[in-house]
């Protein structure tokens, strides 16, 4: 499948799953803007509609450290979330948008979301990331509501 997966259980109500429905998490073993071929061959396999999938990414629009919940939408130029698209044949997925603002001076952004992340901020870097998680499980056992309520920053 192109993809690293993990199944465990759901102990709380959200999202249309009731408790111990099965929970997928995956992370695409593919380049970035070819995602969508394991997310729907993913999807496939385990018969999930797109309605019912969290996407976590970075969103340039946002700053550093801002997380944004929500469902559906564009691609905003987002080469992943493109593929996505593409492939399922929709956007109507839930999406957690992880803030990482825009490129320093001019440098392109393609080449800004593909760097190193520098040492001095790695930490920081962590401390998003876990917030991103809480927030994903927030979104699966509370509903898009409360946990646009809790992180939506």
């Amino acid at each position: 499948m192109r993809a690293g997966v993990a199944e465990t259980i759901i102990s709380a109500a959200g999202l249309g799953a009731p408790p111990g429905d099965k929970l997928i998490i995956a992370k695409p073993r593919t380049f970035m803007n070819e995602s969508g071929q394991a997310v729907r061959k993913l999807a496939g396999f385990h018969q999930i509609s797109p309605s019912r999938m969290v996407v976590v990414h970075d969103e340039l629009d946002l700053e550093f450290g801002q997380l944004r919940l929500k469902i559906g939408g564009g691609d905003n130029g987002h080469n992943g979330l493109k593929s996505i698209r593409s492939h399922l044949q929709t956007g109507d997925f839930y999406r957690v948008r992880i803030g990482i603002g825009r490129p320093p001076g001019r440098q392109p952004a393609a080449d800004y979301v593909l760097s190193t992340i520098p040492a001095a901020l790695r930490e920081d870097y962590a401390v998003v990331v876990a917030r991103a998680a809480d927030a994903c499980e927030a979104l699966i056992t509370k509903g898009l509501v409360a946990a646009q309520n809790e992180f939506n920053n």
